[in-house]
C-alpha cells in the first residue's frame, strides 16, 4: 500500500501536550546524550513546528525560529532551524523538505525586501546534504567558499553560543553533548561517501559523535535556489500573498 504523507505548520504555543510528547519520543529514538527536558527547553525557544504525518501518524518534524538582526549595517531576517527528526523507516519521503521550503517562501513574503537566510546547526550528514539539494551557494562549501556568508554565520553563532563556538573550525562544541545521533544511524554507507557533501561533512565535523555541530548558512532567494526548490519557494510566496 502506498504511503500518504501530509504536513502542517503549527505555532509552538498551540501544540497539544500529546503532540509534544510524541515529538519528544521521536527525538529520543534518534538521539543520545540528551533528554526530554532538553528537548522541551529547545522547543520552547522556537516559534513553529512543521509536523509530518504518514496516514495520520506523526513520523517527523522540524522546528524553526524567525528573527531579524543587523549585519553590514542593514536588517536581515533569519530562519533558525531547531531539531529535525524523521523516523528512519520514513527516510526518503520528501514531504518535510517540500513543506519546509514552501514555508520559507511564505516567510520571505512577509518582508520581501529584506534578505532572508537559513541558519542551522548540523549534527549529521543527512541534514547537511539538504543544503546542496536546495541551494547553489551556501556556507561552508567544499569547493566555493563564501566570505560574506561566513561573516554572517560567525556573527549569528557568536551571538547565540558564545564561547561554545569556534569561528576557526565553524563548530559549536557543547560540553557535555546536548544530543548526538545514535550510533545505529550516525554513519554513512559506502555509496553515500562517494558524494562530496557527505565526505565534506565528516571532514569538517569529525567529532560529531561527541555532540559537535557544524554551523551552516544559506541565503533563501530565488536566484540561489535549485529549480525545484525555487518553484516550491515561489509557491509559498504566492500562498502568503493570497
Amino acid at each position: 500500500m502506498e504511503r500518504r504523507y501530509t504536513s502542517e505548520v503549527v505555532q509552538v504555543a498551540a501544540l497539544p501536550e500529546s503532540t509534544v510528547a510524541a515529538m519528544a519520543g521521536l527525538y529520543l529514538e534518534s538521539y543520545d546524550g540528551t533528554s526530554e527536558s532538553l528537548f522541551r527547553d529547545d522547543l520552547a525557544c522556537k516559534d513553529e513546528a512543521i509536523l509530518i504525518y504518514c496516514d495520520a501518524e506523526l513520523v517527523g518534524f522540524t522546528l524553526l525560529q524567525v528573527f531579524t538582526t543587523h549585519w553590514q549595517q542593514r536588517r536581515v531576517r533569519i530562519i533558525y532551524s531547531g531539531d529535525t527528526v524523521v523516523r528512519p523507516t520514513h527516510w526518503g519521503q520528501q514531504e518535510l523538505a517540500f513543506a519546509w521550503i514552501a514555508r520559507a517562501g511564505q516567510i520571505k513574503q512577509h518582508e520581501p525586501v529584506l534578505p532572508l537566510y537559513w541558519f542551522l546547526l548540523v549534527k549529521g550528514h543527512r541534514t547537511f546534504k539538504y543544503l546542496s539539494v536546495f541551494a547553489k551557494s551556501f556556507h561552508p562549501h567544499w569547493s566555493a567558499p563564501h566570505a560574506d556568508l561566513k561573516s554572517l554565520a560567525d556573527q549569528l553563532a557568536n551571538d547565540k553560543f558564545g564561547r561554545d563556538y569556534d569561528p576557526g573550525t565553524g563548530i559549536v562544541s557543547f560540553t557535555p553533548s546536548r544530543g548526538h545521533l545514535k550510533e545505529s544511524i550516525a554513519y554513512s554507507s559506502a555509496q553515500e561517501m562517494t558524494k562530496p557533501a557527505t565526505r565534506f561533512f565528516f571532514q569538517q565535523n569529525p567529532h560529531y559523535q561527541l555532540g559537535h555541530e557544524l554551523v551552516c548558512l544559506c541565503e533563501l532567494e530565488l536566484a540561489n535556489l535549485k529549480p525545484l526548490t525555487g518553484r516550491l519557494f515561489r509557491k509559498g510566496e504566492e500562498v502568503a500573498c493570497q
